[in-house]
């Protein structure tokens, strides 16, 4: 099969990423006898310099890590609501839905806790070891690519008139970065030089090499949460900070919620399909719902003569069918509530699911919401997810930050998959901070997230805000066992589009596997894409587009027509528009590496040897 690249094949180590020097960094690690952790966290701030527009330090990140022949596990590494981040303070100030921009926006940052818990727990390198590649670049200056100067011209009037601070990093002299040229962060390389310096100051001098890593990490932690950069966060969070309601708004954010928080662990969701078992976080994010896909499909779904054939007409419309089916669930059940709140045994069992399997027409698109009644409980759907004023498309493209049809601004997500010579195996989709989320905060060189935008401000729902709860995420690495042993690591930016692009790339992995042997990780990422928006988006302002379905043109002709007698609402898309996924994998028996990235928009890049 022709793939636009090949599948990488090794036994040192793999690294794929969404930007070709975080890659490179990753692999720098392992070269230097780090581990798929050590290399998995110099990447992730590799990212933070290299991917402004699509991530950043005070972001968040799940992380689904299995270390060599141990169970996988997820390490949660998104903030909460900050105490004062009540549903009465924000609609005391007019608001229906949280912006999508400003202070208002801003939950706990997690992303940086999360990373330096990774390293302590999992890693083996000291934090300047893996620190060094991202001051490197934020000092000495990356070629941008041509996302970022797009990115920032979608906000110039914003950067130019409001979050000048921004201005001066993004729009020196007035111009945005060209495609090529140098960027430089010098107060973000500042700002880890300076952790650094303090974190070394924290420990004794007759330290071993092992108490001074522990304890370097520790004091970085510290700094973070309670030190100089808490201090600066809580101050650009009270700042009054024009955001998409139109407004100047202060956020809720203060140096008690930063100080508070700690990232931690959680077992992960499981389900099992022919053999292959999906590890994801839980139901903060969006992760279950892939599982809920793969509970929806037969166990001869897209073998040859199972009327499903792989990449059909009747292939695809009952994936996107499963989806649609998947993700009002999504939004009437998932959440950052405890067991009795979110149903998730019934959402994932197979009685559940042979019912809900049954309202696929194979005939006929959905144009409804239709969440399931688990254990027979009424759904409370969102009142603003499910009104016709509610109805459009929710962004002119996906992928990518762009400017939405309703004039928001919109970022996405970076991604990397990590496996090492030992075994050990990480997926991870570090998200938010982006530099069009809120002002940069000019001692730091970078701003605070907007993740509360996810959350509703209606009481009662499992998404509803509420202080010291997590928004239910978008974010959904990816694991797969077989027989118990990791052999797998996968995800895509994306937003909601995440769990369908992923959900597409593994079935075309395990067909392939099932019927030719091996990985064919390269061409299940090449392989044509699609997407649905028929049920809420999870960004401000929450649109949905019922009956919407994104193909890439690369689909077969009959592919397409056979979609439109079923009455999708096909829109044709670029040849090469649809997920930007990474993968790498392991074969137990030999011991043999693999990897493979998205060859659209010719960022993303998979290394190793």
């Amino acid at each position: 099969m022709f793939t636009t690249r090949p599948t990488l094949q090794g036994t040192h180590g793999m690294a794929a990423t969404t930007h070709w020097l975080a890659s490179a960094a990753a692999m720098a690690v392992l070269e230097d006898d780090g581990n798929a952790f050590d290399a998995a966290v110099a990447a992730a701030f590799t990212l933070h310099v290299v991917e402004p527009h699509l991530n950043g330090p005070a972001g968040e990140v799940p992380v689904v890590l299995a270390p060599a022949g141990a169970a996988p596990r997820v390490l949660c590494g998104q903030g909460p609501a900050p105490a004062g981040a009540s549903i009465a303070h924000y609609t005391s100030l007019g608001l229906d839905l949280v912006p999508g921009t400003g202070p208002l926006a801003a939950a706990v940052p997690g992303a940086f806790d999360a990373w330096l818990l990774l390293l302590r727990d999992h890693g083996t390198k000291s934090l300047a070891d893996v620190l060094k590649y991202a001051i490197g670049y934020a000092e000495h200056g990356h070629p941008a690519v041509e996302r970022i100067g797009a990115t920032v011209e979608t906000v110039r009037e914003l950067f130019e008139t409001e979050w000048t601070t921004s201005a001066e990093l993004y729009l020196p002299g007035g111009r945005s970065p060209a495609p090529g040229a140098l960027l430089k962060n010098h107060a973000l390389a500042a700002t880890w030089r300076r952790l650094l310096s303090e974190a070394r100051a924290a420990v004794p001098s007759g330290a071993t090499r092992s108490e001074r890593r522990e304890g370097e990490i520790a004091a970085a932690r510290r700094v973070w949460r309670e030190g100089f950069i808490a201090e600066e966060l809580a101050a650009f969070a009270a700042r009054p900070t024009m955001d998409t309601s139109g407004e100047r708004h202060p956020g809720t954010l203060t140096g008690d919620d930063l100080a508070g928080y700690t990232a931690h662990y959680e077992e992960p969701v499981t389900r099992t399909w022919n053999g292959w078992t999906v590890a994801k976080a839980g139901p903060w994010s969006q992760g279950p719902a892939l599982l809920q896909q793969l509970a929806l499909l037969d166990d001869d779904f897209g073998t040859p003569g199972s009327g499903t054939e792989y990449a059909s007409a009747e292939y695809v419309h009952t994936l996107v069918e499963g989806t649609k089916l998947a993700m009002a669930d999504r939004e009437a059940w998932y959440g950052d509530a405890d067991g009795a709140d979110v149903p998730l045994p019934t959402l994932l069992s197979a009685g559940y699911n042979a019912g809900r399997r049954a309202l696929i027409d194979p005939a006929h698109a959905s144009y409804e919401l239709r969440p399931g009644r688990p254990d027979g409980r009424t759904p409370r759907l969102p009142g603003l997810a499910t009104g016709p004023a509610r109805r459009g498309t929710t962004a002119a493209g996906a992928g990518e930050p762009t400017v939405a049809r309703d004039g928001a601004t919109r970022g996405d997500t970076c991604h990397l998959d990590i496996v090492d010579r030992w075994g050990n195996m990480v997926s991870a989709t570090p998200s938010g901070g982006w530099l069009q989320s809120n002002p940069v905060v000019p001692a730091l060189g970078f701003p605070l997230g907007t993740r509360l935008q996810m959350t509703w401000l209606e009481p009662g729902l499992p998404n509803s805000l509420t202080p010291g709860r997590r928004p239910r995420t978008t974010l959904t690495p990816s694991l797969a066992l077989r027989d118990g042993v990791p052999v797998l690591a996968f995800g895509t930016p994306g937003g909601d589009q995440q769990d369908q692009w992923s959900l597409h790339f593994l079935l075309a992995v395990a067909l392939r596997a099932r019927f030719r042997g091996g990985y064919d990780l390269q061409g299940a990422i090449d392989a044509p894409n699609w997407h649905t928006e028929s049920f809420p988006s999870s960004f401000y302002p929450r649109l949905m587009d019922p009956g919407s379905l994104v193909l890439e043109s690369r689909f077969d002709d009959t592919v397409i027509s056979g979609l439109r007698r079923r009455g999708h609402r096909v829109t044709v898309a670029d040849p090469w528009s649809e997920g930007r996924l990474c993968a790498v994998a392991r074969d137990p028996e030999t011991g043999v590496l693999s990897a493979a990235a998205n060859p659209r928009m010719m960022q993303g890049y998979a290394v190793g040897r």
